[in-house]
């Protein structure tokens, strides 16, 4: 996640953070209620840029996820007493859910790159592991922060594998009609 940091509070914060473990929290907030979500996620700062007036561009990693207890303090920033979440071990082979997954978004991408007649590749160090991959498919959905956040807070490897199969087959259903569309009126 780039992050561009400018607020004098957070400025405060990242310079404490980069002279110590380089990590901190992040905690999706409701763009019309203005309520903070209770789940996040351990993110560690791995390349930092300071400019002139002391704002910073930075890229940030997402590490492992969190559930916010309590909030210890709020000037001058928020600082929380968190618990670490893990996944439920799961009841069931994944395999075959990843594999669902994984055959969805190579037609997604497929149908993608036909849309905007470009070749697109998905990357060669795609997870292989079913809970990495669900993570991975989870953080790079586009302009749909609440169904991130729905992810996140999911504790169970296969129910989140299984709602991205609704949604990669749903958006797959979205770009096949596009793109039949925009080959008739090519075609035409």
């Amino acid at each position: 996640m780039p992050l561009h940091i400018f607020e004098f509070r957070y400025r405060i914060m990242m310079n404490t953070i980069l002279e110590n473990d380089r990590r901190f929290g992040v905690l999706r907030v409701d763009p019309l209620s203005g309520e903070t979500a209770s789940v996040g996620c351990c993110a560690e700062i791995v390349r930092h840029q300071r400019l002139p007036d002391d704002r910073l561009k930075m890229l940030t990693l997402g590490q492992q996820r969190f559930r916010l207890l309590e909030y210890v303090r709020e000037k001058p920033y928020r600082v929380g007493l968190v618990e670490w979440l893990e996944d439920r071990p799961p009841q069931q082979d994944l395999r075959s859910l990843a594999q669902e997954v994984k055959q969805l978004l190579q037609d997604v991408v497929h149908l993608s790159g036909k849309l905007i007649s470009q070749k697109i590749e998905l990357p060669e160090d795609l997870p292989e592991l079913p809970v990495e991959l669900s993570y991975w498919i989870a953080s790079n959905l586009y302009d749909a922060a609440a169904e991130q956040q729905g992810l996140l807070e999911m504790e169970e490897t296969a129910e989140r594998l299984q709602r991205e199969i609704e949604i990669l087959a749903s958006t797959r259903s979205h770009l096949a009609a596009r793109t039949a569309l925009k080959d008739a009126f090519t075609n035409s």
